[in-house]
């Protein structure tokens, strides 16, 4: 665990998970025996972190957010507020025959983030899926298919209704290409493929 992360004491961080330096964990966060969470990041209150799950550098986690294992986030990703991201395609308490299931009786998969996404508040993604580099979930969503990179995705299911650019903000589009309004950055779409030009 690195020396200068600032570690609430109400916090519940697992000497075996290994926090970066400069991240902040606030009060009554969760994080899970070996987790693995970068440098600059900010877990918020009551946020989850289950087992062996990887976070990158410069993400942030809001307060009840739920990230179970095996999940996999890259650099700056931003989880909303009561936000969840499943590991199981089956879920059930009990096996067939009514025992308690254990460990054993079920095989997690994980979700996968990729670079600079975002997902809204309490939207839920169902492993497992992949939601693309610089796409956007958006709050309420329930992602039930993987997600490509810059599309801006709504609705339960979550469908596609347009891109966005690095900044997050959607996509207009100009002729054959798409442009953001803020940094001016112009993409060229391909099917269901965005590509920085």
């Amino acid at each position: 665990m690195a020396e200068s992360a600032d570690i609430q004491p109400t916090a519940d961080v697992d000497g075996r998970a290994d926090i970066g330096a400069n991240t902040r964990v606030w009060h009554l966060a969760q994080i899970r025996e070996g987790a693995r969470v970068g440098s600059d990041c900010n877990i918020g209150r009551g946020a989850y972190v289950g087992p062996d799950v990887v976070i990158g550098d410069n993400c942030k986690l809001q307060n009840y957010a739920l990230v179970y294992e095996p999940a996999r986030l890259g650099d700056g990703v931003f989880i909303g507020p009561a936000a969840v991201l499943t590991n199981d395609e089956f879920p059930r308490a009990i096996t067939p025959d009514g025992a308690l299931k254990s460990a054993d009786d079920w095989h997690a998969v994980g979700v996968t983030i990729g670079q600079g996404a975002s997902i809204g508040a309490r939207a839920v993604c169902i492993a497992p899926v992949t939601v693309g580099a610089w796409a956007l979930v958006a709050a309420g969503a329930v992602v039930t298919k993987d997600v490509p990179a810059h599309a801006l995705v709504v609705g339960v299911p979550a469908r596609r209704i347009g891109w966005v650019g690095r900044a997050g903000r959607p996509l207009t589009q100009e002729g054959r290409r798409w442009v953001c309004p803020e940094t001016g950055e112009r993409y060229r779409e391909d099917g269901e493929t965005l590509t920085l030009v």
